[in-house]
């Protein structure tokens, strides 16, 4: 009779995989993803290197892995602000400050998954992971197109240079944002002005939303 694993199995095994996500997530934030190897990432989770082995074959699992939880929470993150908004506009206004907010609070880890160099075959799942968060705002584009408040235009470019223009301004190497929450809200409120102003708002219209967008609350997901 072949062995079935029992819900209770299922759960340690899942609960341990998460344990090892979360070292490696830790690593990665301190770090960047050049410091996500199995032995480090073992040694934080207080694990021998040969559990995280049955769990992640090589590091390209490990990290790919990483990816694609980061991307998720932060996608999910994102649709949700923009869903609570009650319309288009401030939908975009919404998801844009979401993830700027998050990013800022963990601006080593959302650059290495976004941005930092990579091995070859985590490369795919890197820009997979950009272009669900670009998939994002290109929605709240197109909606707010659609109901007349954005002119047409090529919602990929517009939105794949809005990720660009978050990242260099706010988390890469050349920001020079504050740690005093304070000044990070006010660059990211100034980073969404620029956003929807480059899209077409008027000012005064672009500077309101700026104001209504909800700050991402420390536990969201």
């Amino acid at each position: 009779m072949p062995y079935r694993r029992t819900e209770r199995v299922i759960e340690r095994l899942a609960a341990r995989r998460d344990d090892i996500l979360a070292s490696a997530r830790a690593v990665a934030s301190a770090q960047g993803l050049v410091g996500v190897q199995i032995v480090p990432v073992a040694e934080r989770a207080g694990i021998a290197a040969g559990t995280v082995y049955r769990y992640f074959p090589a590091k390209a699992d490990l990290v790919t892995a990483l990816l694609e939880q980061v991307s998720e929470q932060e996608v999910a993150a994102m649709a949700k602000a923009a869903g609570a908004a009650p319309g288009p506009l401030s939908g975009l206004a919404a998801a844009v400050t979401s993830f700027a907010g998050r990013a800022l609070r963990q601006r080593r880890l959302v650059f290495a998954v976004l941005a930092e160099p990579v091995e070859p075959e985590i490369e795919p799942q890197r820009l997979a992971c950009r272009r669900a968060i670009t998939g994002v705002i290109e929605g709240c584009i197109k909606a707010a197109i659609a109901t007349g408040r954005l002119p047409e235009q090529d919602v990929r470019i517009a939105a794949d240079a809005i990720l660009g223009a978050l990242v260099e301004a706010l988390i890469g190497p050349a920001a020079s944002v504050d740690a005093d929450p304070a000044k990070q809200r006010d660059a990211v409120q100034a980073v969404v002005l620029l956003v929807l102003r480059a899209l077409g708002v008027v000012d005064a219209r672009a500077r309101g939303l700026v104001v209504q967008a909800p700050w991402p609350a420390e536990d969201a997901a």
